[in-house]
């Protein structure tokens, strides 16, 4: 074959030659040198006839190959292979030399390294003098270079093999996420809350009992949410508490607008309506809210539209005893326990422990589970408070009265078999600033063919795909809010607080700390250095503490309330002109809700977020992507601080004796 060929040995190298050649070209004499020799011992200690066997063998082979060769080639081997025996006389003749030189250039030039070239052994007449003329030394480098080309061909493509290459950088697309389409497509609401009012007299369906009671609160036009999500709330119970309309079981409902635009009335008009057409007192509406100050607002809503009405509401957050809040569930009539509530508003771990150990609280009669603040309640998951909701509303699903219309089992596939006969349904409204679109945690809710409303950041009636499209994964800002940020250092912050209040004349603020230790120490600091009707409002304090806390600074008796993240979901603080972010939000989430403080029901309001330099960048980037209208920087100069500096010095002494003092208690 022509492999063996192509490594045929050149012979030695003078010194001299060797030192004038390349480096590349010293290496391959070198291998070659050492495959010489290896060749050589091999051969001595093989016995002559298996080396005249190899001989043949490696003749025959040759023969193959070259037998398209012209004839003056195969005498050219023959006669190489004849002088072959007088491998021991080896000649060193300057000609023979330089023509090997040229060879080894040819294949250096070819391209051929010796990693390239398979290993072959050096035959015997390697070292020897050819004995041809001129001519057949022209005619073996011809053969060479012939042989070269062959083996570079088959080297560059082998049979068998796939060659890898021709790879080209293309620009990867970008992977759009698809949601369902019942939160890729939902109902629109307008966020524009002064040109979208709607009045009470248009309003489909409302009792005339509801709207003397919205007129005499002074409301005369209701907000786009409200006008939205009522009618299809009531549109859902048309056919009564017993069964959906057309008999099957109406959708569940979730609503996501800003802060501020008027949910809670959303849920407590309608629901309110329908019970009051309810014969026997039983629990048909469950407000479930992550805070006792969120649940005693509820409440307080809930009370005020069914003054009047048979109905009752309860409470149950904490603020009493498990067993006056027991007492105020049901009462004990003969051998019968009969409920003296219809609408529960309760925090997930008080509710849970009605369900476990208040024998009286029945929940088999539930027709609205309400879930505000949605996104922290999904959260709360790890209660398993919805799963006992569910497991208590369905406990009657196995009783021994099969054929009742009041036995009620957990939904499954619609069939013919299962809508006969009707039962109750559960419906299950969802209401909150920041509802998540994580399908998957959705999910944990157990929806039934839900229906979204959704604001978007669009002043046009007209809505498009792309609109929607830009919303997704964005929050939505109060209207009439006004965002700032103020870079400043860790020092400088308290400096600030007094600034807004003593000098620009803000007031009343409202000031979110990440901790409520920081917030302890900033009341403390506000208070030594003096000028500032300042309080807390934290988990330090008790509920009834907390409750007054917030009727003073809504009477404005308190200029700076400083909270942390206790006040920043859904509490209707009256009055709140301002917000500062004392301590920049981790979460857009957070910010989301500590600024809908302010800029409540279409009202101007301020908010400042106080920020140190390395939280600049991330802060501005999570709230351009989070959709904001637009966040402006506000420097304060140092010299409009000069003049507090020398008090706010002794003042942190002062603090520190105090802190000192509070930890020897």
């Amino acid at each position: 074959m022509s492999l063996f060929v192509v490594n045929r040995y050149l012979g030695e190298e003078e010194s001299e030659s060797v030192s004038k050649e390349s480096r590349s070209q010293a290496l391959l004499a070198k291998l070659q040198q050492k495959a010489k020799e290896k060749q050589k011992q091999s051969r001595k200690e093989r016995p002559p006839k298996e080396r005249t066997e190899q001989q043949d063998v490696k003749k025959k082979r040759k023969a193959d190959k070259n037998s398209g060769q012209e004839p003056q080639l195969h005498k050219k081997r023959k006669s190489e292979d004849a002088d072959s025996d007088n491998h021991d006389e080896p000649v060193e003749d300057a000609k023979k030399n330089e023509k090997q030189k040229k060879k080894k250039k040819k294949k250096v030039q070819s391209g051929i390294s010796v990693k390239d070239l398979p290993e072959t052994p050096v035959t015997e007449r390697d070292g020897q003098e050819d004995t041809g003329g001129g001519e057949e030394e022209e005619m073996e480098t011809e053969t060479e270079n012939v042989t070269l080309k062959e083996t570079a061909e088959k080297t560059s493509a082998p049979t068998g093999f796939t060659v890898l290459g021709g790879f080209e950088n293309k620009p990867v697309q970008k992977v759009h996420r698809v949601l369902p389409q019942w939160l890729a497509q939902p109902d629109v609401i307008h966020r524009d809350i002064k040109s979208n009012l709607v009045p009470i007299s248009d309003l489909p369906g409302l009792s005339a009992l509801l709207v003397k009671k919205l007129q005499n609160s002074g409301i005369q036009h209701l907000f786009p949410v409200q006008a939205e999500v009522i009618p299809a709330i009531l549109e859902s119970a048309q056919q009564g508490l017993l069964i959906g309309r057309g008999g099957y079981k109406p959708r569940d409902i979730c609503v996501s607008a800003p802060t501020g635009s008027g949910k809670t009335l959303a849920f407590v008009i309608p629901v309110v309506q329908v019970l009051t057409e309810r014969v026997v007192c039983e629990v048909r509406a469950l407000a479930v809210l992550p805070t006792k100050e969120l649940a005693q607002q509820v409440c307080k809503v809930f009370t005020s539209y069914a003054e009047g009405s048979s109905l009752k509401v309860v409470m149950l957050a904490g603020q009493k005893s498990f067993a006056a809040e027991q007492a105020s569930l049901s009462e004990l009539r003969g051998s019968m326990r009969r409920s003296l509530a219809d609408i529960v508003v309760a925090t997930p771990g008080r509710l849970v422990d009605h369900i476990n150990k208040n024998s009286g609280f029945s929940l088999e009669h539930l027709r609205f589970l309400i879930i505000d603040e949605a996104d922290r309640m999904i959260d709360s998951m790890h209660q398993s408070w919805l799963s006992q909701v569910v497991k208590a509303v369905y406990r009657s699903g196995g009783g021994a009265d099969v054929g009742s219309i009041f036995r009620r089992t957990e939904p499954a596939y619609v069939t013919a078999a299962s809508l006969s006969p009707p039962q109750m349904p559960l419906q299950k409204l969802l209401f909150s600033a920041t509802l998540t679109q994580n399908p998957e945690k959705l999910q944990q809710l157990g929806l039934h063919q839900p229906r979204l409303f959704s604001s978007i950041h669009s002043h046009s009636s007209s809505t498009t795909a792309a609109a929607l499209t830009h919303t997704q994964g964005g929050f939505d800002f109060p209207q009439g809010l006004t965002e700032y940020y103020v870079p400043c250092t860790l020092s400088k912050k308290p400096l600030l607080i007094l600034h807004f209040i003593l000098r620009m004349k803000l007031s009343p603020v409202l000031c979110f700390t990440n901790s409520r230790e920081t917030a302890h120490r900033l009341y403390l600091l506000v208070q030594l250095f003096g000028g500032v009707q300042a309080a807390e409002f934290s988990s330090r304090l008790s509920p009834a503490e907390r409750k007054k806390t917030l009727k003073e600074f809504e009477q404005g008796k308190i200029q700076l309330l400083i909270s942390t993240d206790a006040a920043a979901r859904g509490i209707d603080i009256n009055g709140v002109k301002c917000v500062v972010n004392y301590d920049a939000p981790q979460y857009i989430r957070t910010y989301i809700h500590r600024i809908g403080r302010t800029a409540r029901a279409g009202k101007p309001g301020l908010a400042f977020t106080f920020l140190l330099g390395v939280q600049e960048k991330n802060f501005l980037q999570m709230v351009v992507e989070a959709g904001t209208p637009g966040i402006q920087k506000q420097i304060v100069k140092p010299q409009n601080l000069k003049g507090m500096e020398a008090r706010y010095e002794q003042t942190l002494q002062e603090l520190a004796n105090a802190i000192k003092d509070e930890r020897a208690k």
